[in-house]
């Protein structure tokens, strides 16, 4: 059975693509800075190890576009045959200096001539109660320069599944997946939604992006990242992401998973109780 190499296998989405091919039992190789196999995009020492054997590979990229194509050349030459990346919906309408990662994985994986196969999920739910904006929703404000533009927020394990899909069957070879939840919303509804399932009370405050900019930085985040959080908001802003798409459906089989659903299912976890 073919070796499939899963990046950033402690991360999100790798996390979960490697449970799901285990599950499925595929041969699976987990790479992360901290994993048994050991991967860094700054060491590339650490990339042949990662390749070797592997006939397939889920790829996320770093944000140095700098290293990506020389470790497609060396998995493809290693022998990978199928590439899935992990990139961004709307990423097309970014700003040059932003997401330049993704961008040249995009262009890596395209001309590789291994398969591939781009996924370009909306913001993932997770975000609420694993990184992002988990402590801010714990401290009852979560302040953000978004106004009205809904979002169609997608369940990570949907994007797990439409991953592991991709790694394991034919036909998508060549296809690029816009992967977002069923309906949009807007960060203000979310919040309502993931109060009334926490059973407290959460705020959602507008911020202009001057002021997102200072409170990211007066919290401690480099200056790099509250630039391209901004970045990421002057996107969603500008409407490009907003409409849900059937990508989950066309691949899955099934409509993905609702907004409501995570958030009932996480509150009961006390995430996001006081």
């Amino acid at each position: 059975m073919d070796k499939i190499l899963v990046l950033a296998a402690t991360g999100k989405t790798g996390r979960r693509v490697a449970s799901r091919l285990r599950a499925q039992g595929r041969r699976v190789r987990s790479a992360s800075r901290s994993s048994e196999v050991r991967f860094d995009w700054t060491d590339p020492d650490t990339w042949e190890r990662a390749v070797d054997g592997a006939q397939a590979a889920y790829v996320v990229a770093p944000d140095d576009p700098g290293p990506i194509k020389p470790f497609v050349d060396l998995a493809v030459t290693s022998g990978v045959r199928r590439l899935v990346l992990l990139s961004g919906r709307g990423l097309e309408h970014a700003a040059p200096d932003f997401a330049q990662g993704m961008a040249a994985a995009e262009q890596a994986v395209r001309g590789s001539g291994a398969e591939w196969t781009i996924l370009r999920p909306n913001q993932f739910n997770q975000n609420f109660d694993e990184d992002l904006w988990h402590a801010p929703l714990r401290s009852g404000r979560l302040a953000l320069p978004i106004g009205e533009t809904p979002e169609p927020f997608i369940d990570v394990d949907d994007v797990a599944a439409t991953a592991t899909a991709a790694l394991t069957h034919d036909g998508h070879a060549g296809r690029l997946y816009e992967l977002s939840g069923p309906e949009s919303l807007t960060f203000g509804e979310t919040v309502a939604t993931m109060a009334q399932a926490a059973g407290r009370p959460i705020d959602f405050v507008e911020l202009t992006p001057e002021a997102y900019r200072a409170e990211l930085l007066a919290e401690g985040a480099p200056e790099e990242v509250a630039d391209a959080l901004n970045a990421m908001f002057a996107l969603h802003r500008a409407g490009h992401t907003t409409e849900p798409t059937d990508d989950v459906r066309q691949v899955l089989g099934r409509p993905p998973a609702t907004f409501e659903d995570y958030a009932v299912r996480t509150a009961a976890s006390g995430t996001w109780s006081l």
